[in-house]
């Protein structure tokens, strides 16, 4: 598992995260930035899934849609997960 970024906003029913810098010794960070990836919170409950990224390729920004019966204002500040 490893860490994909902060929950920095909602906007139109999804989370968008501020992914966190790149580490070059990191040979996976595309996995973590992929569309279709799962995302989990610090309790390994799934959120949601990545639909977009954009912005900088080395800070990018990633928008997840929810599951259903993720409550996403709660999400805002969280830290979350790649699979």
């Amino acid at each position: 598992m490893r860490r994909v970024g902060s929950v920095v906003r909602t906007a139109q029913g999804l989370a968008v995260l501020r992914a966190d810098e790149r580490d070059d010794a990191e040979s996976d960070d595309q996995l973590r930035h992929e569309i279709g990836t799962m995302v989990l919170d610090d309790s390994l409950e799934e959120v949601g899934r990545v639909v977009d990224v954009f912005g900088p390729v080395d800070h990018p920004y990633l928008a997840v849609t929810p599951d259903a019966g993720v409550h996403l204002p709660s999400l805002v500040g969280s830290t979350l997960y790649a699979r």
